[in-house]
């Protein structure tokens, strides 16, 4: 990447927990975002900033954490913290957001980041070529559904898919350029933490074409008939229900010439599945927390419409 156009690119990111700060940090050259991070919450009125500095290099990554077990592997994988409570002064989950600077394939510049506060803004975003970090900036608390988003340099496309029910393999998959989605698929069920992860890759021929859900057998038997593969981490296949009384429930994917995923997401927030439905989006309607009570949650993906090759 030439220095040239570094500018371009979002170089250092902050969080704001009072005015003080927040003058502190455009002092300094950043841009705030003025969508409060505790809308609904009445905690802290909590801002994310963000510089674009010419000759720096570009932040590539983001991840959220809701616990101590999940930053093990980020530290690991030298990403930085923002030690900085995103819900600060309200009840619910201490929520951190970290960042990279990566130089894998998989590392694309990101150059936005914007957040939303309702529902019905989310689907038409990530339609558009946005990418979601799936973690409500308000967890644990009555306040809205808040999310964080990032455009990159040019569009990505989804090439590889994985899943984890331990966080023993976290900082190797980080080294490996993959992007954790930071939302537990057990959320309110009590068992094992588990978590979907991606790649993406510029090259749209590259990328997955579908990808799909099984809870029961008669699911499982359909998707390997049609020829779909099972996720697979170190060895073993990974139940998106492990360590809860549901049923057993796998992520399956398909690669094939047709159509590229260019974003995938899940969504815990019922609201929000008819607008991400109307803007096009994909919600595969097969709840990941399929027999144990816990909160319904879907797997959704965005993909071309026509090949673009």
């Amino acid at each position: 990447m030439a220095s040239a156009i570094y500018g371009n690119y979002i170089t250092h990111l902050a969080v704001s927990l009072n005015e003080a700060e927040e003058q502190e940090l455009k002092a300094q050259g950043f841009k705030m975002i003025y969508d409060d991070l505790n809308k609904g919450a009445l905690g802290k009125y909590i801002n994310i900033c963000y510089k674009k500095e010419d000759g720096a290099p570009p932040i590539t990554r983001i991840q959220v954490t809701f616990n101590d077990d999940m930053a093990v592997g980020l530290r690991a994988a030298e990403y930085t913290k923002i030690d900085k409570d995103l819900n600060a002064g309200a009840a619910g989950d201490h929520i951190y957001l970290w960042y990279f600077r990566g130089g894998t394939e998989y590392d694309i510049p990101i150059v936005d980041i914007e957040v939303t506060t309702d529902a019905k803004d989310e689907g038409r975003k990530l339609k558009s070529g946005w990418e979601r970090l799936a973690c409500d900036l308000n967890r644990g608390n009555a306040g809205n559904y808040i999310h964080a988003w990032v455009k990159r340099a040019r569009q990505t496309y989804i090439c590889d898919v994985t899943a984890t029910d331990s966080y023993t393999s976290d900082m190797k998959l980080f080294e490996d350029g993959y992007i954790r989605v930071d939302e537990d698929t057990n959320k309110g069920a009590f068992g094992e933490y588990v978590f979907i992860w991606y790649r993406q890759t510029t090259d749209p021929e590259r990328a997955l074409s579908d990808l799909q859900i099984s809870t029961n057998d008669c699911q499982h038997q359909e998707l390997q008939e049609q020829n779909y593969n099972k996720v697979v981490r170190c060895w073993k296949f990974v139940n998106l229900n492990k360590g809860t009384i549901g049923d057993e429930v796998h992520l399956w994917y398909k690669k094939e010439e047709s159509k590229p995923i260019k974003a995938i997401t899940i969504l815990v927030n019922p609201a929000a599945v008819e607008w991400y439905t109307q803007a096009g989006v994909k919600v595969i309607k097969r709840d990941l927390n399929t027999g144990n009570g816990g909160k319904t949650v879907y797997l959704c993906y965005y993909q071309e419409r026509e090949p673009p090759w």
